[in-house]
């Protein structure tokens, strides 16, 4: 597999302390990446500078070998590559369906001139996006809520619906940000099949940020590690499992 997102000597820096400090790790195309590392490692930070919501002070960020880490958000997302947030929110006022119709790219009915004349393009690809919208749903077991409001939804549908909004932007790398934080074991299994699924059917790539360790040492292919703001370890499972510095720095905490 070839490397789809490549962080190269990322630095963030807040007051005069390195969040992030020369922070480098890749994720492969078509594989499930987890990035850990104990409270304060600087995961977040360097999550949120790969998303475009904070600018890195040095080094660069490069997504199929184009460089994104100058890009607003918007226009990462737009590349390809969008991420879930560690509380889902919703729409409150709108139902469920109509929270994914917004996800949806490629609308050629925001054009005002064809909102007004109407076009066979137009209605075509309306009938698509509810088609797929309608598939999402099922997918993450909403469907039956399809017609509430998404206040009605209770914190983990809300992490579900997340997941489908995301889907419904048709991306190529998914970054998941502690998706399992806050779900009850139930819901917590099926985010977990809907992630490896859509690798293995779909060649979906994920990094993901989390903190279960049960979660990520078994759907992940390789596991990058943080510590301080540096990455300390970056391989399979098994070997960061084993690796001294891991132990030391985050597994060993775990008793």
């Amino acid at each position: 597999m070839s490397a789809l997102l490549v962080v190269r000597d990322v630095v963030r820096s807040f007051g005069g302390v390195r969040a992030v400090d020369a922070a480098s790790f890749e994720v492969e195309r078509g594989s499930i990446t987890s990035l850990i590392g104990p409270n304060g490692a600087g995961k977040s930070t360097l999550f949120n500078v790969v998303s475009g919501f904070l600018r890195a002070e040095a080094g660069t960020v490069t997504f199929e070998g184009k460089r994104i880490d100058r890009l607003p958000p918007h226009r990462i997302a737009q590349a390809g590559l969008v991420r879930t947030f560690q509380t889902a929110r919703a729409l409150a006022r709108m139902s469920v369906l109509d929270n994914l119709l917004l996800a949806a790219p490629r609308q050629p009915g925001e054009r005002l001139l064809r909102n007004v004349v109407g076009s066979r393009v137009t209605r075509r690809r309306e009938q698509e996006v509810l088609a797929r919208a309608h598939e999402l749903l099922a997918l993450v077991r909403l469907d039956r809520h399809a017609d509430e409001l998404g206040a009605a939804l209770s914190g983990g549908q809300r992490k579900l619906l997340d997941f489908a909004r995301v889907l419904m932007t048709e991306p190529r790398l998914v970054r998941l940000d502690e998706p399992m934080a806050g779900v009850n074991p139930v819901l917590r299994g099926e985010l977990l099949e809907h992630v490896v699924s859509l690798r293995e059917q779909h060649g979906v790539t994920a990094l993901l940020v989390e903190h279960d360790l049960e979660v990520v040492m078994g759907v992940s292919d390789r596991v990058v590690v943080m510590s301080n703001g540096a990455v300390i370890a970056s391989g399979p499972p098994d070997g960061v499992r084993n690796d001294a510095r891991v132990v030391d720095a985050y597994l060993g905490v775990e008793g």
